[in-house]
């Protein structure tokens, strides 16, 4: 297949106009929900209101991966 050379449009590596104002929008969007959070989650019943803390805790908060102890290791005040 022979490759064509470009002879219009944007040039490589412009951003799209429409994707960054939609991200923009977008952005301000969800900052003016998020000022709006605790107002939401005090107008919900307790058990609602947890339910959705608990969905949002993975988004402020990284994982925590188990660690296990193996012989030999050095473990507390041996490192």
């Amino acid at each position: 297949m022979a490759q064509r050379t470009k002879t219009g449009g944007r040039q490589i590596g412009t951003p799209n106009r429409v994707t960054k104002e939609l991200r923009v929008a977008l952005k301000d969007a969800l900052y003016n929900e998020l000022e709006n959070l605790g107002g939401y989650l005090a107008g919900l019943e307790p058990r609602d209101r947890l339910e959705i803390i608990v969905k949002l805790l993975p988004y402020a908060l990284p994982k925590v991966e188990q660690v296990d102890y193996r012989e030999n290791e050095p473990f507390g005040s041996d490192l």
